[in-house]
């Protein structure tokens, strides 16, 4: 059985988005998790607890997940397709 390389990117976009969203406003709200939304900052530009910076990053972390599920479901359907 084959996935869709394209819906399984875009889950792990919304997924991947969600998760950087809710850590981000954790962190500006009660100031929790900061090591990890500090330590995201570096790979996401940007990003820091913060409106703005919340937005940057999950705009960041839904492209960076959406391509890393798109290639993995593509190189899953490329060893399913060889038996």
């Amino acid at each position: 059985m084959k996935l869709d390389a394209l819906k399984f990117g875009l889950a792990c976009g919304i997924i991947w988005a969600a998760c950087v969203l809710c850590l981000g406003a954790m962190g500006g709200i009660f100031d929790w998790g900061m090591g990890l939304v500090k330590g995201l900052g570096t790979l996401y530009l940007g990003y820091k607890p913060t409106v703005g910076g919340i937005a940057i990053g999950t705009v960041w972390a839904f492209f960076d997940a959406g391509i890393g599920g798109l290639i993995l479901a593509g190189l899953y359907n490329l060893l399913v397709g060889k038996k």
